[in-house]
């Protein structure tokens, strides 16, 4: 006879599955329980910053590094391309304007020089031969002019005499219309005589203002190429330092070839570079300060150089009436660059909770100072040393500045 079994209630499976089933509840539970804005945690106030929140005078202002530099730059370039043969002086002189830097030797330059003066002699002799045909042949005219006039005047002497002559009669008509003819004769002789010599005279003086033009223009070539050759001594074109010359004797310099700069030493400016994202904000008559030697000194933009390199564009600054004493080229000052006007703002000290929120919640403490949450806030413009508030905390709130990388996603920390 068979004997039923009884069926078990509870198997391995069963109790596998239903602790599943528990563990991935827990699990649930855990994950809403910590996104629910409930966590808390423990954090010691000796290990963040705690800042009041105020009102105050806020500035917009941003930290840009710039460079003493002289107050003005002349580069020598050569003017003229050539060997280097001799050196003056040597880098770092002290120069005054005119004074020779260096001499260079172009041999083509100085045969095109003597060619130019050659030409410019030949072109003198060949003025001074026509300037002497031109007055010989205008002896010539006048000799003739003169005989036409001579002749001229004969003429009419006989005419008028035979006139009379032939009124009473004492010659024959013919004789008289001989000396008439004559007479008109005599008298277009010195028409055209007259015509010539004025038509002389103008070509006379148009060729002399020709040759004029002509020698001047010569001249003024031959100047040039002297200027050319002069050129290939570098001089200095103003009081100053000689700097980063760059040059050696026996060295081949082409034309406009840096050679060196020359530093003007009776002030300085100081050169910035500044971020390309504020480059539609920073503008010429902006004001910056910094600080040397416990003292704080202004300076003021007067250029802008709007082209971008590596993401970053120049400006150069000037100093207002206070100078710093004994600067030097290449000083480099951390200077705080003002973007707007001073103005009455909530503020919070910058510190590294920007890091972990944006700007866009901050921890604040609890009126019984026990405990933080979390705030929203909203932040606008910022200088070296604070944040202006717009919204979400008010004058006399306390708030945790430093940084939140160790708080992890937790809502609210008990301060111990």
């Amino acid at each position: 006879m068979d004997i039923p079994l009884k069926k078990k209630r509870f198997t391995l499976k069963k109790i596998a599955m239903a602790v599943g089933v528990v563990l991935l509840t827990s699990l649930v539970l855990f994950v809403i329980y910590s996104s629910s804005g409930n966590s808390k945690l423990n954090v010691e106030t000796e290990r963040i910053s705690i800042n009041e929140v105020k009102r105050g005078g806020f500035q917009e202002n941003i930290p840009v590094n710039g460079a003493v530099l002289p107050i003005k730059t002349i580069y020598l370039d050569a003017i003229e391309g050539g060997r280097v043969e001799e050196k003056f002086v040597e880098d770092g002189a002290m120069m005054k304007e005119g004074e020779p830097i260096l001499r260079l030797s172009n041999t083509d330059l100085e045969l095109s020089l003597v060619n130019q003066e050659t030409s410019v002699f030949e072109l003198l002799t060949q003025m001074q031969i026509s300037q002497t045909a031109a007055r010989q042949n205008t002896i010539n005219r006048l000799n003739q002019l003169t005989d036409v006039e001579n002749s001229l005047i004969e003429a009419k002497r006989v005419y008028n005499l035979n006139k009379r002559l032939l009124d009473k009669g004492a010659i024959g008509r013919q004789e008289f219309i001989e000396s008439e003819n004559n007479f008109n004769y005599q008298k277009n002789r010195m028409k055209l005589a007259q015509e010539v010599m004025q038509q002389d005279s103008i070509a006379t003086k148009q060729e002399a203002a020709q040759s004029k033009t002509s020698y001047q223009r010569t001249q003024k070539a031959l100047e040039l190429m002297q200027k050319k050759v002069e050129d290939l001594v570098v001089r200095a074109p103003i009081d100053g330092q000689l700097t980063s010359l760059d040059v050696e004797i026996g060295e081949s310099k082409t034309k406009g070839e840096r050679l060196g700069q020359l530093d003007v030493l009776t002030g300085f400016k100081i050169r910035a570079e500044i971020d390309e994202h504020y480059i539609s904000r920073v503008v010429a008559g902006q004001e910056g300060t910094f600080k040397y030697r416990n003292k704080e000194f202004g300076l003021e933009i007067k250029k802008v150089y709007t082209q971008v390199t590596n993401g970053r564009f120049l400006v150069d600054m000037e100093f207002g009436s206070d100078v710093p004493e004994n600067l030097r080229r290449g000083q480099t000052f951390q200077i705080r660059l003002a973007l707007s006007q001073e103005k009455e703002a909530i503020l919070i000290p910058k510190g590294g909770f920007f890091q972990q929120t944006g700007g866009n919640w901050i921890f604040k403490i609890a009126e019984d100072g026990e405990t933080a949450y979390k705030t929203p806030i909203q932040l606008g413009s910022q200088n070296s040393e604070y944040y202006e508030v717009l919204e979400g905390i008010l004058p006399g709130d306390k708030v945790i500045t430093s940084s939140y990388s160790n708080f992890g996603d937790v809502q609210e920390l008990v301060l111990n």
